[in-house]
């Protein structure tokens, strides 16, 4: 047995960030501001949650959604739409949740039937109320350093790393993966938090060296397993976005991230599992935005 060899079996196993216990505490603290909320404005933050289509993982989502808003005192407007609507419908709808006074965030699940323009639903919310943090205006305000209704999901590993590290000022984080809703917004969020930031893609050339300069590896790629113990700096904090269904020869379902989980916990310092990492992060900061927007329109 090699030395190296030696020296990864004895190092302990990377710490697992716990993002269900971090998400009950956000919880928590997004209940008592909501019904400090209520308290001055005689009503409690509302969020309204719009489903086209019967996409069964898509309804799980909605529903608990509804569940865990009502749980910390937000009014819950679902609205289940057939997946026949029409984009004039669905845009109409937006407008009058847009003036409706009791809304306070708007929420649309994608995606969205292939008959309806995503970009113009999304473009369509009205940017103050915008809790996913989609719109164009948010966008640009994230990344010109301001305040801004911030993609729910980047802002949970973003509140994870804090927890874990404190200051991030000067780390050096590569994100791979660069969609509009996790990869763009997590390297703005990073380089607003003072870290030296890389993003990496299916392009990027020999993406293992890019990946091991890491003190922060964030991973949305949406590949099963991708990451593996080449790809990590010893010590690194690796936050693994990816949430892929894979099934046995028994057609039992189960889920995994896009990090190898069993490869890396040797050699990373901390790591998020799949399940129970980033995904409740997502719907706490949902709410945590949905109870922002409510104070910032009051």
């Amino acid at each position: 047995m090699t030395k190296s060899m030696e020296s990864v079996e004895e190092r302990p196993k990377a710490t697992v960030i716990d993002g269900r216990a971090f998400a009950q505490t956000l919880r928590a603290e997004i209940a008592v501001n909501a019904a400090s909320f209520a308290d001055r404005q005689g009503r409690q933050p509302g969020l309204a949650v719009v489903l086209v289509g019967d996409d069964p993982a898509s309804h799980v989502y909605v529903s608990a959604k509804v569940r865990q808003a009502s749980e910390a005192g937000i009014a819950s407007f679902p609205h289940r739409l057939d997946s026949s609507t029409s984009e004039s419908e669905l845009l109409a709808l937006i407008a009058a949740l847009n003036a409706d006074e009791r809304v306070d965030g708007i929420l649309v699940q994608l995606p969205l039937p292939n008959h309806i323009d995503e970009n113009m639903v999304i473009e369509a919310i009205d940017p103050a109320k915008d809790v996913d943090g989609f719109h164009p205006y948010n966008v640009g305000r994230l990344h010109a350093g301001k305040p801004s209704l911030v993609p729910c999901t980047p802002l949970g590993c973003l509140l994870l790393l804090q927890e874990r590290l404190g200051d991030l000022s000067g780390l050096k984080a590569v994100i791979v993966g660069r969609s509009n809703i996790v990869g763009k917004p997590m390297a703005q969020l990073l380089l607003n938090a003072h870290c030296t930031v890389t993003v990496v893609h299916s392009r990027s050339r020999d993406l293992p060296k890019e990946c091991r300069q890491a003190d922060i590896l964030v991973v949305a790629a949406g590949r099963p397993g991708m990451i593996g113990a080449d790809y990590i700096k010893p010590g690194a904090t690796v936050i693994d976005v990816g949430i892929n269904r894979l099934e046995d020869d028994a057609g039992r379902a189960r889920l995994v991230g896009d990090v190898d989980f069993a490869a890396v916990s040797p050699i990373a310092g901390a790591l998020t599992p799949v399940p129970g990492g980033v995904g409740p992060m997502t719907i706490a900061c949902l709410l945590r935005n949905t109870v922002s927007a409510a104070n910032s329109r009051s």
